[in-house]
């Protein structure tokens, strides 16, 4: 089964506002690729859509991944396959202990993953030496185990999390919603040392941003910018750095001057 995410001519709508406008769009497994955009370009709307979120009305296009168009999976079918969103605004879950959201998640995976019925449920030792080990390296204290999920956590904490839950459950395609939202730079640093520990072969990512801030930590191997619901480049790592030099209005001007 091929790890790339390809996404082909994807049209989407909220409400009766059309959104995404004929997304085409590749990203191999095993890479880092970012999609950076100005606001309202359609960049978050492309990361819940991946992840399966009901909001949004699919009008055109497919996404593939793992020979499936997964458009036709339920959210919780699409994260079993592998696919993994770090959300730009984590919600809350008052009740849920982290511990025991964590635990549920990684059954649920271990169960498709055609593990014997009997040994389904990772065991309690083995779960928790894997949770110390995940906390220690975001420098996470032992106790945010025991807090609810989100309920009153910092920004940072909320980011932090969202990369202890990948971490976890290894994807294979993680979609990261503009996880530097929010970050100071010491946060910032942590949460992308994380996920640079999990990239490589066995984990692809794409990494949606406004600011080329997040790319020194996490450095890509392809870069896409999305305007007004469609990819209108693609590039390099150097694209983004020239996105940060010049913004976005000279790239807008030439695409007028190309119509």
């Amino acid at each position: 089964m091929s790890n790339d995410l390809i996404i082909k001519d994807l049209q989407a709508n909220i409400g009766e506002k059309e959104i995404l406008r004929g997304v085409n769009l590749s990203v191999r497994g095993g890479t880092i690729h970012a999609i950076m955009g100005p606001n309202g370009s359609g960049k978050s709307t492309l990361a819940n859509i991946i992840a399966g979120h009901p909001s949004y009305e699919i009008t055109g296009g497919e996404i593939w991944y793992k020979d499936q168009n997964i458009l036709e999976l339920d959210a919780d079918e699409r994260s079993k396959l592998g696919l993994f969103l770090a959300f730009q605004y984590p919600v809350s879950v008052p009740g849920v202990t982290v511990a025991n959201f964590l635990r549920a998640a990684i059954n649920a995976h271990r169960a498709e993953e055609g593990k014997d019925p009997k040994q389904t449920s990772i065991p309690v030792a083995e779960f928790r030496k894997l949770l110390r080990e995940g906390m220690k390296a975001l420098e996470m204290d032992d106790s945010f185990a025991r807090r609810y999920l989100n309920e009153g956590f910092s920004g940072g904490e909320k980011k932090r999390l969202e990369i202890l839950q990948m971490t976890m459950l290894k994807p294979s395609m993680a979609v990261m919603d503009e996880t530097d939202s929010g970050l100071d730079i010491d946060a910032l640093r942590i949460v992308a040392e994380g996920v640079n520990r999990l990239a490589g072969p066995s984990m692809g990512a794409l990494v949606i941003t406004h600011y080329q801030r997040l790319l020194n930590y996490i450095k890509p191997n392809f870069v896409s910018v999305m305007m007004d619901g469609h990819i209108v480049r693609d590039g390099g790592p150097d694209l983004a750095l020239e996105l940060e030099e010049k913004g976005y209005d000279w790239l807008r001007e030439e695409l007028a001057g190309a119509a």
